[in-house]
């Protein structure tokens, strides 16, 4: 009996984390027994490879790049617990070798003329805009279905996913992976931060509360990181990229804003359809301008603006949208993160409409402490 609640618990956090169905047929519903096994079974694989990150290290068959990395990621690890309030337990303390480039693969969809994800709603755990498979081929069948129904779907690879620190014991515990420890340092602290803060605080049913706010974590986090290790180098280069990424946003937010404001028009659809192919042709004129322009020819967005949809377009709402609100709530703390974690595990307590009243204060306030009239 142990044993099977221990499995349900298992399956319920992979669901969480956006592990899906090999049904491609049963496009609506997440809870079945195959989509059970399929989860079980691919976390199960990834748990099986995963070893203590000092025996790795200390293994003679391991690459100094790969030691050097695993070396980083521990000094991290740690810094996670004692600078950043994040959890101590045994969550990225070992290490696996998928040997694939993605943990999952995430499925997204949105109807033709909406930008609302499709949802997946899973027993305790609540409603994610996503579902993810351990097999590519798998998501592909499951984009496949949704496409000849009419969806416009997304499938993209994911690194990493967290089971929220729900499972027992240290060899249930997320392991570091092979499909993200290679990243630069400021990509690997942002990972880690970001998969830990999921384990502090977490909203059933709100995919746009909860990766905010590990977002903010992990931008916050990874600044602090850089200038306590003096990595002055590291700490310009990394605004210059989030310059860029802000301003990759802006340009892609405010597509977003027109093309709602477009489906939400008593135009007819036709007339939408017509109009929305208009909007995103005119979103890659303007790319391909700041590209060749202000970005010197950086064409590191090129393959996200090949194929624009809705489906792209509510992702990065979903993981970007309060964001400036947490920054806003780690001030309002002091800067103090014990402070800042408890006041986000109220806000995730609270019914979704007072927590999004919350949050849009929250944005108000700071946005008006620093506009010009309140600054003279």
């Amino acid at each position: 009996m142990r044993a099977g609640r221990r499995m349900l618990a298992l399956a319920a956090g992979i669901a969480l984390a956006g592990c899906a169905s090999t049904a491609a047929d049963d496009v609506d519903s997440a809870w079945r027994p195959g989509y059970l096994w399929q989860s079980v079974r691919g976390h199960l694989g990834m748990l099986a490879e995963a070893r203590p990150v000092d025996a790795v290290m200390a293994d003679p068959a391991t690459a100094p790049a790969l030691r050097e990395r695993l070396a980083l990621s521990r000094e991290m690890r740690d810094y996670a617990v004692r600078a950043l309030a994040l959890p101590d337990n045994a969550s990225y303390r070992r290490y696996a070798d998928l040997g694939r480039t993605a943990a999952v693969w995430n499925v997204v969809a949105a109807p033709e003329l909406s930008l609302a994800l499709k949802t997946w709603c899973f027993p305790v755990l609540g409603c994610v805009g996503y579902r993810g498979y351990f097999d590519r081929a798998e998501a592909e069948r499951l984009a496949t279905a949704l496409r000849e129904r009419g969806w416009e779907v997304n499938v993209y690879g994911v690194p990493a996913y967290s089971t929220l620190g729900k499972l027992p014991g240290a060899w249930f515990a997320d392991p570091l992976l092979n499909t993200f420890v290679g990243q630069g340092e400021v990509d690997l602290a942002r990972l880690i931060f970001h998969e830990l803060a999921h384990q502090v605080a977490y909203a059933a049913d709100d995919t746009g509360f909860n990766e905010s706010y590990a977002t903010a974590v992990e931008r916050l986090g990874s600044r602090q990181w850089l200038r306590e290790h003096g990595r002055t180098d590291l700490i310009e280069a990394t605004a210059r990229l989030d310059r860029r990424r802000a301003e990759f946003r802006a340009m892609t937010m405010a597509a977003r804003e027109r093309l709602d404001a477009l489906y939400r028009s008593t135009a007819s659809d036709d007339d939408k359809r017509r109009r929305k192919a208009e909007l995103i042709a005119a979103l890659r004129d303007e790319y391909a301008r700041w590209r060749d322009g202000q970005w010197g020819g950086d064409r590191a967005y090129d393959a996200w603006f090949e194929n624009v949809s809705n489906a792209k377009l509510g992702v990065l709402a979903a993981y970007n949208q309060q964001v400036p609100a947490f920054d806003a709530l780690f001030e309002r703390e002091g800067r103090d993160w014990p402070r800042f974690h408890a006041a986000v595990k109220d806000l995730a307590a609270r019914p979704k409409a007072e927590r999004d009243a919350a949050l849009a204060a929250l944005t108000a306030r700071a946005g008006a402490a620093l506009s010009p009239s309140a600054t003279r």
